[in-house]
């Protein structure tokens, strides 16, 4: 049996599961730097309130809408709504104290090039809770879910003009995918990409 046809097989499993990271220990519950304590879970699309999509696409505007809006391609509110609202996208939501969501991943499993990977859509964290933690430690858990189910690499796009968020995904380990276009395509977007073990 090929190794192309494992690492398919690997995604279609990973697909399958209810909830991905029901095997990744501690994934949970998370307490920030500043003491702030979160709950967390994983659900697919379809099992997503409507609330809670809303809130997701709001948070992504308010986050990156300004970055969309400094380049050619715009700021396109449909098209991230379309995207926020695939039947294969999967949702880790982090909760505060109180039942709020206040970050969230969206991700799906797939192959890419020849690679089964994770690939990482959004990331985006209120303004509140950054910068304490969350954000690796839910970038982390996304790591070792896709070590459980035997992906090669989490792949992630990040637009160039988002100068902080390249320089959070560099800090915890991520780099230049060699799928990411390069400087002839003129694109306004880099791939990041962290090999896994």
């Amino acid at each position: 049996m090929t190794n192309t046809t494992n690492q398919q097989r690997n995604v279609e499993n990973a697909g399958k599961a209810k909830n991905p990271l029901e095997a990744v220990e501690n994934a949970s519950q998370f307490t920030a730097k500043n003491g702030a304590e979160y709950k967390l879970y994983c659900r697919t699309k379809g099992d997503m309130d409507a609330k809670t999509l809303k809130w997701a696409f709001k948070l992504a505007e308010r986050n990156v809408s300004p970055f969309y809006k400094a380049l050619k391609m715009g700021w396109q509110p449909k098209v991230k709504q379309n995207d926020l609202n695939k039947k294969w996208a999967r949702y880790l939501v982090a909760t505060d104290k109180s039942g709020q969501p206040v970050a969230y991943t969206m991700f799906r499993f797939d192959m890419d090039y020849g690679n089964s990977v994770l690939y990482c859509y959004e990331m985006q964290i209120e303004a509140e809770s950054q910068r304490q933690g969350l954000g690796k430690f839910m970038m982390n858990l996304l790591e070792q879910c896709a070590q459980h189910w035997h992906m090669d690499k989490v792949v992630l796009t990040v637009l160039k003009n988002n100068t902080n968020a390249i320089a959070f995904f560099k800090t915890i380990g991520y780099s230049l995918d060699e799928t990411s276009p390069d400087i002839l395509e003129k694109a306004e977007y880099e791939i990041l990409s962290k090999i896994l073990a």
